[in-house]
């Protein structure tokens, strides 16, 4: 089983890499919970579930294109984590540029069991 500090360092490492997909894949919960401060397009604030985690990511695929992202941290505290996210990305539909800043928070009490939430600068978000 991984430590908090390493399930952290490999979510850091996946998406330094910009491989969204494959840390939730590798990292998440078939039960997680994934908050948001309210809803985004069609994806509602909460969402349960893998499945509908992976949806928010195919939404964001959809809608979104990210010209740069930095991700920081992790920063660990017992067996909870954050991560900052800062993104540049322009909403294909509106073409609207917006820079985010948003801190992801995890709780992983054990392998493959964490909790994110995320919230942001202007009222855009990703998962």
């Amino acid at each position: 089983m991984m430590s908090t500090e390493e399930v952290a360092m490999r979510l850091v490492e996946l998406c330094k890499g910009t491989e969204w997909k494959k840390a939730v894949d590798e990292l998440y919960a078939n039960d997680i919970v994934s908050v948001e401060p309210h809803t985004v397009g069609n994806v509602p604030a909460e969402v349960k579930g893998i499945d509908r985690v992976r949806g928010k990511n195919d939404w964001w695929e959809k809608n979104m294109e990210v010209h740069d992202s930095k991700v920081s941290g992790p920063f660990v505290a017992g067996d909870t984590f954050v991560v900052r996210f800062d993104v540049d990305a322009t909403d294909k539909n509106s073409k609207e540029r917006m820079h985010t800043s948003e801190v992801g928070w995890w709780s992983s009490e054990q392998r493959k069991r964490e909790k994110g939430t995320r919230s942001e600068s202007d009222g855009h978000c990703r998962s």
